[in-house]
């Protein structure tokens, strides 16, 4: 197999601290951008006249249809885009073209399965997530056009994991920021100008996604990017994939668990609450969502380094990056909780303008919102466990933490607590706390038991590479 030398050496040479935050902050700028596809939609939305309650509470029933969509995304690249990296760090370039082409064949192919899924069934899947008489059709007159736009969402997500895992992260930011900002600018044409109320809200987010999937596969066919998509590499290899998979598992049950979040507490408030409390639990993912991707913006920045790092044998950077990466994700957790429980009516009213709405929003976030305050700690060693291929412990902790804990806790919780609303809203932070500390006592045992092995390893295959590459050299010399 043809061994090459990675196209960014400072991944294993230049200072930690610098190099983290330099790969970071544009995958954190693009975190925040990027969630503004569906936020900005809601804002526009939930201020249409006359019908903005409605209309934002259902395009918060559509949400896990949504979300499944970037799930599958995660599945395909959020695994392979680190075993990327780690071959790029053992000097193997074509098994990593391998991995990127061939993700790029699945995504295409399980875009199309979704797309002909949704318009088939959507309307009674959108029932069964918690839709009312009064929200379908505003939950299907956005799911229905969105679902159009699928394979670009699956392309321009997946695909930008690998513009990352190279250390290209300005580029990576650039292709979330080129289709975020033409959406934030078409929404407001296509939903007030022309008139089209959200149908117009969900044509404006798949003509941007579509520009950012273009985006993405020019950059890597270009002479800009190190790794290509091959048209020798494109067929399914499964001896290729199935590790990529295994290790995306993890990432794609944090997402794909949102949904059947999603459809848990809807359904629940709506029997404790109705549509009141639904609505406010639309506003309330938004917030989560903001809170949560710049954390996961942080790890992103992280991956290249540690897996870069982690294939070739570095177990100092390994650790200082690893260090690093949990010092600024709790400090930033820990910033965004004080701030939703100093201001909650603050984030409330940029989703809504009804006062009800906002004094609802404002006493479930205080609940919802207060387990996050150590959140970063979780965050911060799963995604490292995926960083280092650990396949296995990375998604039982996704496992762990909503479908062991924070599901059942929805449904458990108002048996025994007089306020059922509060109960259920109550299930959030117990869950985060309970799995911030079993997570980082695993990856406390994993760091001091296993990975000195792993390492080492890894060190003796990069090394033997380098020999017989500097040998080859010394021959053609010769």
């Amino acid at each position: 197999m043809k061994k090459n030398k990675s196209a960014k050496p400072d991944l294993g040479t230049a200072p930690v601290g610098r190099l983290l935050f330099s790969l970071a902050i544009p995958c954190i700028t693009a975190q925040i951008i990027n969630v503004l596809y569906n936020i900005v939609d809601r804002m526009y939305i939930g201020h249409i006249p006359n019908v903005g309650y409605a209309a934002l509470t259902g395009l918060g029933v559509t949400m896990p249809l949504i979300t499944t969509v970037s799930a599958f995304a995660a599945l395909v690249c959020m695994g392979a885009a680190p075993r990327a990296a780690i071959f790029l760090g053992r000097n193997d370039k074509e098994t990593s073209e391998r991995i990127l082409s061939g993700s790029f064949t699945l995504l295409v192919i399980i875009a199309l399965i979704l797309t002909v899924i949704v318009e088939l069934f959507g309307q009674n899947l959108l029932v069964a997530f918690g839709a009312s008489e009064t929200t379908l059709p505003y939950a299907w007159s956005y799911i229905r056009i969105y679902a159009i736009g699928t394979i670009f969402v699956q392309v321009a997500l997946g695909l930008n994991a690998f513009i990352n895992a190279q250390g290209y992260s300005v580029w990576g930011m650039a292709t979330v920021c080129i289709g975020a900002l033409l959406n934030i600018v078409l929404d407001p044409i296509f939903i007030f100008m022309f008139n089209m109320g959200v149908q117009g809200a969900a044509l404006a987010t798949i003509i941007s996604q579509g520009v950012s999937a273009i985006f993405v596969l020019w950059f890597l066919n270009s002479k800009n990017s190190y790794l290509h998509i091959q048209k020798q590499f494109m067929r399914l290899d499964f001896r290729i994939l199935g590790p990529c998979l295994a290790l995306g598992l993890s990432p794609f049950i944090m997402q794909i668990t949102e949904s059947l979040l999603t459809i848990s507490f809807n359904t629940s408030l709506m029997r404790y609450g109705g549509d009141l409390a639904v609505g406010s639990m639309t506003i309330l993912s938004s917030i989560m969502q903001f809170a949560v991707l710049p954390l996961q913006g942080l790890c992103q920045g992280g991956q290249p380094i540690l897996s870069y790092n982690f294939g070739a044998g570095n177990k100092d950077r390994v650790l200082h990056t690893f260090k690093l990466l949990l010092t600024c994700c709790l400090t930033y957790s820990i910033s965004m909780c004080l701030l939703c429980e100093i201001a909650p009516g603050m984030m409330a009213r940029m989703f809504t303008s009804t006062p009800e709405l906002i004094e609802y929003t404002s006493w479930a976030l205080r609940i919802y919102i207060a387990g996050i305050c150590i959140f970063g700690m979780q965050i911060a060693c799963q995604q490292t466990f995926v960083s280092l291929g650990n396949a296995k412990t990375s998604l039982f902790l996704a496992i762990f933490r909503k479908i062991i804990l924070l599901i059942p806790l929805i449904y458990i919780l108002p048996m025994f607590i007089p306020n059922k609303v509060f109960a259920v809203f109550l299930a959030e932070p117990v869950s985060d706390v309970v799995a911030s500390i079993t997570t980082a006592f695993m990856f406390y045992r994993y760091a001091k038991h296993k990975l000195p092995a792993l390492i080492a390893a890894n060190k003796a295959t990069a090394d033997a590479a380098k020999a017989d590459e500097e040998a080859e050299v010394a021959h053609q010399a010769a």
